[in-house]
């Protein structure tokens, strides 16, 4: 019995305890979790429902945009918060020094012609060289 115990030590090398290493396989997990997340763009919604009007020469655009939501009651809102149509110029100007995007503007259909041109100006003289006025596809 002293000779087989012999044998199978001989044939295993001390130490070895016959599992598997997994450390590099959740290193290599990480890191391209880590590389997914930095290289995901985030689109910012404008925060709140609108209900689009319908255009029959739409066209799509790029997702990294800037996005403008005016209500039916012709508030200007950006990520959520309202910025009113002073505010427009300020946060395209900051937007548009970051990354060259273009303005999107999701202009409710009932929402008054005199805010989303407004909200048009602002969003050129903020220096946005591309304007467009989001419509439904419906």
């Amino acid at each position: 019995m002293g000779r087989f115990s012999r044998f199978s030590s001989a044939a295993e090398p001390e130490g070895s305890s016959g599992e598997i290493n997994i450390s590099p396989l959740i290193d290599v997990v990480f890191i391209l979790l880590i590389f997914f997340i930095v290289t995901t763009v985030f689109v910012e919604e404008t925060g709140v429902e609108i209900e689009k009007p319908r255009a029959a020469s739409q066209q799509d655009i790029e997702k990294n945009s800037i996005l403008l939501g005016i209500t039916p009651e012709g508030r200007v809102f950006y990520g959520g918060k309202e910025i009113g149509i002073g505010g427009v110029r300020s946060v395209v100007a900051r937007l548009i020094r970051q990354d060259e995007q273009p303005v999107i503007i999701q202009a409710d259909r009932m929402a008054p012609t005199e805010t989303t041109v407004a909200v048009l100006d602002e969003a050129k003289l903020g220096g946005a060289a591309k304007v467009f006025v989001s419509t439904s596809d419906e």
